[in-house]
This record gives structure tokens, C-alpha cells and sequence, in this order.
């Protein structure tokens, strides 16, 4: 099958190697245009590596990009991690159309940070879609779709790279050899389901700890990595990371840091408490144990986090 891959980051990298592995004839690779300064993206040092034509487009929309698009006589385009608009004459121009990976139970958590959202939200379970796009956000009809628990630990980060990450990539395999073979699904999105967010951002990763203390737990696990759900802390960002929930009522107020060990810092919320393994305090971008901070006077029990407004 002739494959336009269209993607960025370690996830379309893997794409890439995976369908080439699999002898798939992959006729052009579409990665994001070098930032100015930093490094390749790891799709384009892939596709450079294997030696495939490479383009790096700003943007689809152009009339120059279309025919080029379409003179690539594509049987299949593969989406794969995709965050700019790909117009719908682009989509529908491969002979099977167009197929889109979505870390989430379409159509729940629509939108870019479809991870984040679902631990925000407390979500017990997500999974990984590959779905038609249309000229909507995340709207268009289902392929393949596989259900995973959220377990308490989970935070975005290890849920995407430990399960997202593989399944996505097993059920691209999975919607390839249906399409290969015809028996490819197209099963219309319930809109009585549909939910989108933003971005997950800086405005959503404030931490009010007037919240209930599973709130706060999930804000913070569904903050990590980004952007990093966060407090103030004698006027300094303290942002938190690598959190686990503690059961039992703690006798401080929401927000008071009432034991630091080599392990972990622990921080009252209402109806419990939170244990954090990682940190990160204002100005210094680096992530520390709790330990290391109050060893060096920045951290203290008897603290309190708080928001700056």
C-alpha cells in the first residue's frame, strides 16, 4: 500500500519505523519544519535515516501543497501525532482517504490534550482511537478503538508512553490490515457523548486546594509532565510532580507541607493528603526531590502552599 505518513515527535518516529518494517511502501514523510536553533524533529531524522522524501510544510492549506499532495498517488495517509489543521481536499485526496490517531474514547475529550483531560476529569478508563478526520476537531467517523483502565498512579506522562503510546501503534498496524483488506469500519461519532477541552495550559494547572483532596490529586497527575500543576510558595512557582494520594484526614490546613523525608514531601488537602516525589521551585528549571530543597533551606514543613491570587 502507498502511505503518506503525516506526524511529529517519538510517536510518528515509531510509526514510521514500524510501517517501513512492515515493507509498506511510504512515499513521503510530512514532520514539522525545524525550529530555529533546536534540534530535528525525531520523524525527519527517520525518515532521513531510511532514506524516504521528506517535506516540511508550515501549512497544508496552500494551492502549491495540495498538488503536491496529490501527485504522491496515495493509496492511504497515516496522521500520526498531527497538531496543525490539515484541510479536508488533503484528506480525502488518498485513494482509502486519511486515518488519525487520538489518545481518547472518541468522542470524549476531543481536542489536543485529550490525556490530560481525562485524569483531570477523573476518568476511569480512556483508550487510543484512529478515526476518518473531516474538516472538524477530532469529529470524524471511527475505525478501531481500544479501551484501557486509568490506574490511580497513572499521570499523563506514564499513561501515554507505557500504554497510549504502544497501543497506538499496535492498532495502526490493526486499521491498516482492515483497510488493506476492505473490511475497514466507519462507525459515525455519538455526539450525545462529544466533549472538548482546550489545551491543557498554565491556566488549568493552578492547584486550588480548597478542592477535595481527589481533585487535587488528579489536577496534579493529569498537570505531569506538562505544563505542571503548581502552587506558591513564599512567592515562588512550586510546581509538583510525581504525586500519590494518601488516605486519612491530616490535621493542617489545604496546602501546608507537614512532613519532608528522603522519599517524598507531604501537603494537606481537604480530606487527606498529597505525597510528592518530585518538584520544581522557581527560578531554578531543574526537578528535585523535596529532600534536596529543604537540605538547602528552600523547603520547610510548616510551609504553606497557596494560590497567588
Amino acid at each position: 500500500m502507498r502511505i503518506v505518513l503525516i506526524g511529529q515527535a517519538a510517536f510518528a518516529e515509531k510509526a514510521l519505523e514500524t510501517l517501513h518494517a512492515r515493507g509498506e511502501t511510504i512515499v513521503h514523510v510530512f514532520a514539522p519544519p525545524d525550529e530555529p536553533g533546536g534540534r530535528p524533529d525525531p520523524l525527519k531524522r527517520k525518515a532521513l535515516e531510511l532514506k524516504l522524501p521528506l517535506s516540511q510544510p508550515a501549512s497544508f492549506r496552500g494551492e502549491r501543497e495540495f498538488e503536491h499532495f496529490k501527485s504522491l498517488d496515495a493509496d492511504l495517509a497515516v496522521m500520526a501525532f498531527v497538531t496543525i489543521i490539515v484541510p479536508e481536499r488533503v484528506l480525502y485526496a488518498p485513494r482509502h482517504r486519511t486515518i488519525c490517531f487520538h489518545p481518547s474514547l472518541l468522542p470524549r475529550h476531543r481536542g489536543a490534550s485529550g490525556i490530560n483531560w481525562a485524569i483531570i476529569h477523573g476518568d476511569a478508563e480512556t483508550g487510543a482511537t484512529w478515526f476518518w478526520p473531516d474538516r472538524g476537531i477530532d469529529t470524524g467517523p471511527i475505525l478501531i478503538q481500544r479501551r484501557v483502565p486509568i490506574g490511580p498512579a497513572d499521570s499523563t506522562g506514564s499513561l501515554y508512553f507505557n500504554t497510549l503510546f504502544p497501543l497506538g501503534i499496535a492498532t495502526m498496524v490493526e486499521a491498516i490490515d482492515l483497510i488493506r483488506a476492505g473490511k475497514a469500519p466507519v462507525i459515525a461519532q455519538d455526539e450525545r457523548f462529544a466533549t472538548y477541552e482546550p489545551p491543557c495550559r498554565d491556566e488549568h494547572a493552578q492547584i486550588d486546594f480548597r478542592k477535595p483532596a481527589r481533585e487535587v490529586h488528579n489536577q496534579v497527575r493529569g498537570c505531569d509532565p506538562q505544563p505542571g500543576a503548581f502552587a506558591t510558595l513564599g512567592g515562588r512557582r512550586l510546581s509538583l510532580y510525581d504525586a500519590l494520594p494518601l488516605g486519612g484526614a491530616v490535621d493542617a490546613p489545604p496546602g501546608a507541607i507537614v512532613a519532608i523525608d528522603e522519599r517524598a514531601m507531604t501537603i494537606a488537602l481537604d480530606g487527606g493528603s498529597l505525597a510528592v516525589r518530585r518538584v520544581r521551585l522557581d527560578p531554578n528549571p531543574k526537578k528535585s526531590a523535596p529532600a534536596e530543597l529543604a537540605a538547602a533551606g528552600e523547603l520547610a514543613v510548616g510551609a504553606r502552599c497557596n494560590r497567588d491570587d
